[in-house]
């Protein structure tokens, strides 16, 4: 007989059964990958591959054991068992912290990502067509272009979920990115610009604003405003940042700190904080697994690694801390509702307590209306990475920026840099606009517990800061 990937997980899930443990969780991963890139009007590589395996993790009185396998076999299907049921039992035996996962009922479930114009659909040559239309949008108007370069990717396949408890899910998974860079060199100052766009779409979201020859033109002019800015301003200034900015903010300086993973073992400083008041009133986080907007969907996740199913959560509202993201096993210790964080890259990892798509709530302001509360000050765009702490102090670097007077732009600058502490941030936000954009990205993601790069979502709306500290000029 010919066994199915459904049928190995129903195999491992009974012999787990059988060895005396509390509860069993059997996940596998059936995901095809697809990447292109171009330079210079030519296709440079092109990969493709498809990740299929099978993970188990069993629990024995608070502790856990996992082992995954890429063997569909019942000989490795029991050899992985084994092991699993040893690491928990060994775990049991010394682990100091113990979880407690929190009963839920069981679910039956099957969940489709509907898209007009999926990549299974869409021939190889289109989407290479799709990054040279980029570049060649970039060469167009490119002032002192020393290269461009495109990139395509794309993942989608199958999650699959079981336990003991009688949950039984299959999920699609989904995720489409694009993008175009433009490097501009005029004597000694070489500038880099990109824009993209990416999450659980279909390619028919590739058009507008977020279309091939968008991206190449936005890269090719932020490049060529960068190599004619001034130098970065150093020192405190009114902001205006946009949402990727803004959501990179929110995922990296505050949701680490709000995983429970995190506050029940000390190493948050959100510890304790619950109803405590960290921010302005216009300062509202939230973290979903599922967004109600099919232009800036984020990644899709309608169900965590553990099959709990994710529920919004609103981590601070109106600057007041209000819920934490919790594991099914944090959520019992804690005694809470699971919010469905419980994640892993892929098979080959244990699920932990991870974002899903994190970001500033919108507010009532048109852009307009935000350049004008802005009125002097830095106007500062997406980021190029930076360095975050667990105490909540971080320093990003902007992918480009502007110095603004009377709500008008006046120049753009070279570099910027902004640094400061989270709490500090969420206390100086005196406007949103409502102008929310999230996206996702197959070319990065989260990174924790040596397990990256994780599909996350981020963004928000343009936010107004009233003070806000810019670091100078970055090597």
């Amino acid at each position: 007989m010919d066994w199915s990937i459904h049928d190995f997980m129903e195999y491992a899930l009974s012999y787990c059964e059988s060895l005396n443990t509390n509860l069993v969780e059997v996940r596998a991963d059936d995901i095809a990958h697809i990447t292109i890139t171009s330079e210079k009007m030519s296709v440079k590589d092109t990969r493709v591959f498809r990740r299929v395996g099978l993970g188990i993790r069993a629990y024995i009185n608070g502790a856990t054991g996992y082992s995954f396998t890429t063997r569909f076999s019942k000989e490795s299907i029991r050899k992985i068992v084994k092991h699993t049921v040893k690491a928990a039992t060994v775990a049991n035996s010394h682990a100091k912290l113990k979880l407690k996962p929190t009963k839920y009922e069981p679910i039956q479930a099957k969940y489709f990502i509907d898209v007009k114009k999926h990549p299974t659909n869409v021939e190889f040559e289109e989407k290479k067509e799709m990054l040279l239309r980029g570049e060649q949008a970039a060469k167009d108007v490119g002032i002192d272009l020393v290269t461009t370069q495109a990139s395509y990717g794309e993942a989608y396949g199958k999650k699959l979920f079981l336990n003991s408890e009688g949950t039984d899910i299959k999920c699609d998974v989904l995720l489409v990115t694009m993008g175009v860079r433009a490097v501009s060199r005029r004597g000694n100052v070489l500038a880099t610009a990109r824009d993209s766009h990416g999450g659980s779409i279909g390619l028919e979201g590739y058009k507008e604003e977020h279309s091939p020859e968008s991206f190449g033109y936005n890269a090719a002019k932020w490049a060529a405003e960068k190599v004619e800015g001034k130098k970065p301003p150093a020192g405190k200034f009114k902001a205006l940042i946009d949402g990727l900015l803004a959501g990179v903010m929110a995922h990296e300086s505050f949701g680490h700190l709000s995983e429970y993973d995190f506050v029940m073992t000390g190493g948050s400083p959100l510890g304790g904080k619950l109803g405590q008041k960290l921010g302005s009133k216009y300062a509202t986080i939230i973290d979903e697994g599922v967004i109600d907007s099919p232009k800036s969907p984020g990644f899709i996740l309608p169900f965590d690694d553990e099959g709990t199913k994710t529920r919004r959560v609103t981590l601070l509202r109106q600057g007041i801390l209000e819920d934490y993201l919790h594991l099914r096993g944090t959520a019992g210790v804690a005694n809470v509702v699971p919010t469905g964080n419980g994640r892993a890259v892929d098979y080959r990892f244990e699920p932990i307590c991870r974002m899903r798509n994190t970001y500033f709530a919108p507010g009532d302001l048109t852009l307009d209306e935000g350049f004008e509360l802005l009125g002097d000050g830095v106007y500062a765009c997406n980021t190029a990475g930076g360095q975050v702490e667990l105490d909540g102090t971080f320093l990003f670097k902007a992918v480009r920026g502007y110095w603004i007077e009377n709500g008008e732009p006046k120049y753009a600058f070279r570099d910027v840099a902004i640094r400061g502490h989270i709490f500090n941030l969420l206390q100086n936000v005196v406007g949103r606009c409502n102008d929310l954009k999230l996206q996702s990205s197959y070319f990065g993601g989260c990174g924790k517990g040596g397990q990256s790069p994780l599909p996350v979502g981020i963004g928000g709306p343009h936010i107004v800061l009233k003070q806000a500290t810019f670091g100078g000029e970055q090597g």
